[in-house]
């Protein structure tokens, strides 16, 4: 199970009932000629088959041929599954508290979000995506440090690896500091939180007190870090593991790790769907 899916057999049996649940609203609240469950079956016979499904497809993430195969469907039944089915996982996590905080905008907002947390570790994350015909998408999609087009976001964890924090997707050209700076969050932090970062958060004691920033010394241009600058160096990245252990959690499905190939933001909503699965393995481990 959780190689199909990245769920454990216990996981998707709790996501069962409150999918099912949203899934019946879905369908109720349209437009329709008969009731709900009336005409010809599908091959996703009921909720469990269809939570399945969206989950294998977020894990495995095949092209839509492939699921078409192996379904046993038309190519354009697996886009329109997709479309459905992925609001309502989201929507599944979300009643369950599981997805990160997109957007904060004050500290009432910062404390509610990392309500009881005295450390915050940020990092960017990347995925590859396909490189666009246009040539000023090519430029801002393109990442100098992963020699490749990929999307970014920057994440947001507490020591005990879970994700509350998910910036929007940008386009891999712009940096860590730059894209977490223009969210706004840095403002909001409260002055008795420590702020974890890499040495790609350079510019950050700008905002945020400098007491609060724990982040690695930068090698001098021609000369060496001292040996204590390198003890530091190396405390600083033990303790900032837990984000690498975090991204790790997200990346476990395919569709955060290989070639993006879906369009319309959908790429921004299964990022936040990916976070929301880590953290509600995490409150259920």
């Amino acid at each position: 199970m959780k190689a199909l899916t990245g769920v454990t057999l216990e996981e998707f049996e709790l996501l069962i009932p409150e999918f099912d649940r949203i899934q019946l609203e879905h369908a109720t609240s349209i437009k329709r000629k008969r009731a709900v469950g009336g005409g010809r079956k599908g091959i996703l016979k009921n909720s469990t088959h269809k939570l399945f499904f969206i989950l294998f497809y977020l894990k495995v993430y095949p092209t839509y041929d492939l699921a078409a195969s192996i379904f046993d469907v038309d190519r354009s039944r697996v886009c329109r599954w997709v479309q459905i089915f992925l609001p309502i996982l989201e929507t599944v996590l979300g009643r369950s508290c599981a997805l990160p905080k997109r957007q904060i905008n004050s500290m009432e907002e910062f404390l509610t979000c990392f309500k009881g947390v005295g450390d915050i570790f940020f990092d960017g994350v990347e995925r590859p995506t396909q490189r666009s015909k246009n040539h000023e998408k090519q430029r801002k999609h393109y990442s100098g440090k992963k020699k490749r087009h990929t999307r970014k976001n920057i994440v947001g964890t507490d020591e005990y690896k879970r994700v509350h924090y998910l910036s929007p997707t940008k386009g891999g050209k712009i940096h860590d500091f730059k894209q977490v700076k223009k969210t706004g969050i840095l403002n909001h932090i409260p002055p008795d939180v420590s702020v974890w970062v890499d040495k790609g958060f350079a510019g950050i004691k700008d905002i945020v007190d400098e007491d609060q920033v724990m982040i690695p010394h930068k090698k001098p241009k021609g000369s060496e870090l001292t040996d204590d600058q390198k003890t530091e160096n190396k405390i600083i990245s033990g303790i900032r593991i837990t984000v690498e252990h975090a991204i790790s959690g997200i990346k476990r499905f395919g569709c955060a790790t290989n070639i993006l190939r879906n369009r319309k933001g959908q790429d921004d909503q299964m990022m936040a769907i990916c976070a929301g699965l880590w953290n509600f393995h995490l409150q259920n481990a």
